[in-house]
């Protein structure tokens, strides 16, 4: 698809790009200040908190990145709500004044697929969006008649952010649920979650799936490298120093709780130990020197949240909480300028003039006080 015209770019901007977004009962102050449990730790002010996109459909499922200059933001958009649908779309927008307007940039489907969990990776002097696709057919797919072995990674490229690729099918990934990705040396890793073997068990995922490193030369051809979790395998985020030695989060399938993974090269096993919270769509990241973990927090009995933690050894300490409720999380991180860290994240905590919830995109802006 070629980038979008001035007049698509116009209507998304009156569609929702600027918004506001108001406190649900119960919830943080928008502007509220959150001690770090370590006294050590810095504190963070949530600044700033609005609604970047809403378009009267599901959004959902961030990141962000810098490129060439520019602040890029990619979420998945349907109309038809959460689940498997092929009429779901990644959009791509990109913002040249730290964060504060968007334009769309690209937008992509895949036929017959739904597409997800849209990841960011710069690579090779290009930038990449890689998304992960169940087989939908022509209509809903029922949940019952999902299935992993027939998932497929995809991606779209672009050297400038203005001319786009076509979706390319990755190969190596066929049975694979692709998720994040991250760069060291000369080559391209990307988590993919697959039944061993690709056996054909009882419906369900179950415990008999593993989440694998998979490794590319040129982001687009991939094999095997490494085991992130044999077990419970699920949505992984990762880094590596620049020494090689690896660094994880892994959510776990099943609701358990979330591990912290170590390694010491790329290809090399992971030790895990236990972060005692349940975290769905975890991101990693640098920010002011030090390791932030987000995602949302699960915990029995309290509304699921878009949380932050400073990582300090193998604990994790509270850094901010995002207005949010009901179907959320999937945050992204960038660093400005000024230091400020820009976030992301969707939510469906606000409604709509007829009382009804919407599911919407949002940033904001962490600020050390």
């Amino acid at each position: 698809m070629a980038d979008a015209s001035p007049e698509r770019r116009m209507a998304v901007t009156r569609r929702g790009l600027i918004g506001s977004v108001a406190a649900a009962a119960g919830m943080l102050p928008l502007n509220g200040l959150l001690a770090a449990s370590d006294e050590s730790l810095p504190q963070v002010e949530v600044r700033s908190i609005r609604r970047a996109f809403h378009n009267g459909e599901h959004n959902a499922f961030t990141d962000l990145c810098w490129f060439g200059g520019r602040i890029w933001l990619t979420f998945r958009t349907c109309p038809d709500g959460h689940m498997v649908h092929p009429t779901s779309r990644i959009l791509i927008l990109s913002s040249a004044d730290n964060g504060r307007t968007w334009q769309q940039r690209h937008e992509f489907s895949v036929p017959l697929r739904d597409t997800r969990d849209p990841h960011f990776l710069v690579f090779r002097d290009r930038l990449f969006v890689y998304t992960g696709t169940w087989y939908s057919g022509k209509t809903t797919l029922p949940r019952e008649d999902y299935d992993l072995n027939l998932h497929l990674g995809y991606a779209v490229h672009s050297e400038n952010g203005l001319q786009w690729s076509e979706p390319q099918m990755l190969e190596g990934t066929f049975g694979h649920y692709i998720w994040r990705a991250a760069v060291h040396g000369d080559r391209a890793f990307l988590c993919g979650r697959r039944k061993p073997g690709f056996e054909v068990p009882a419906r369900g995922e179950g415990r008999r799936v593993e989440s694998l490193m998979l490794e590319s030369e040129d982001g687009l051809i991939w094999r095997q490298r490494a085991v992130f979790q044999d077990v419970n395998g699920d949505e992984t985020a990762f880094r590596f120093e620049s020494d090689g030695r690896g660094l994880a989060v892994a959510r776990a399938g099943g609701g358990g709780t979330a591990g912290l993974l170590r390694c010491t090269a790329p290809g090399e096993p992971w030790e895990r130990s236990d972060l005692g919270v349940a975290i769905g769509g975890p991101l990693l990241v640098r920010w002011q020197g030090r390791d932030v973990v987000a995602g949302r927090r699960m915990v029995s009995g309290e509304p699921p949240r878009t949380q932050f933690w400073w990582l300090s050894g193998d604990q994790l300490h509270p850094l901010a909480q995002l207005p949010s409720d009901g179907d959320n999380s999937y945050p992204g991180l960038v660093t400005l300028p000024s230091g400020n860290a820009l976030v992301s994240w969707y939510s469906s905590h606000e409604s709509d003039s007829s009382g009804q919830r919407i599911t919407a995109i949002y940033l904001a802006e962490l600020v050390l006080v």
